[in-house]
């Protein structure tokens, strides 16, 4: 059976575990009351995470030099608050607000389905994430990993190859052995060109209302489609 050949989980991070879009919101909207600011945060939160995806493309595709993922995303802040009237914003209110990326909440089946997993794999990050922020996440929200394993160890991100060549050299396992957890199906497909078992586990709400995240379609290839990390718990026998 495929659970018998699998030993270590792989999962992506932003997006797949934790909600992203939901979390930033809610910590924006907060510092708004807080502050007695108004902006249309909905809106805020949506270009502050579509810029980290499309500075992360930047790096990939060359057009930007690496940076850590809390750069990045220090970054788009700052200019996000200029464009929107906001430029007043302290330094030290903009640290805070760059640290909501540390309490970002995992969806509600994560947690259980998590500890059910670990009983019987090994389960890692395998995230674009860097280490001080996977780390920090981890320890703020309860995430309990055997390992967090990040891109930054190779200074590129996925898609990128050398992400997922890192994590077989890292677990010691060949590749057929690791099966990477992300809802998102460029993620899978390209850990499958390298070698590992894949598992689909859609987002509905990832984006938002109106938002497109990736849905489970007739000619998907991978080894595993689930519902939630629960789901995925029962179909890997954990």
């Amino acid at each position: 059976m495929l659970h018998d050949r699998v030993k270590a989980l792989a999962f992506d991070v932003f997006g797949t575990v934790v909600d992203v879009r939901g979390s930033l919101l809610r910590d924006l909207s907060e510092f708004g009351e807080r502050e007695g600011l108004k902006a249309d945060w909905p809106s805020f939160a949506d270009t502050w995470l579509s810029g980290y995806v499309d500075r992360v493309a930047d790096v990939r595709a060359g057009r930007r030099a690496w940076e850590p993922v809390d750069a990045l995303n220090r970054s788009n802040l700052d200019r996000l608050l200029v464009e929107r009237g906001l430029g007043s914003v302290a330094d030290a209110e903009r640290v805070g607000l760059n640290n909501s990326w540390l309490r970002l909440s995992p969806w509600p089946d994560v947690l259980e389905g998590l500890r059910r997993m670990r009983g019987r794999f090994r389960v890692v990050t395998l995230a674009n994430g860097n280490f001080a922020l996977l780390r920090g996440l981890a320890a703020a929200v309860g995430l309990v990993w055997d390992e967090i394993l990040s891109a930054e160890a190779v200074k590129r991100y996925k898609t990128d190859p050398a992400v997922y060549r890192m994590a077989v050299d890292r677990l010691r396992l060949p590749p057929d052995e690791i099966m990477m957890v992300a809802a998102h199906k460029h993620d899978l497909t390209a850990a499958a060109a390298e070698g590992f078992r894949t598992a689909f586990v859609p987002r509905p709400l990832e984006l938002g209302p109106g938002g497109k995240p990736d849905k489970p379609a007739c000619d998907d290839r991978f080894d595993l489609i689930a519902d939630d990390f629960i789901d995925l718990a029962d179909k890997l026998g954990a």
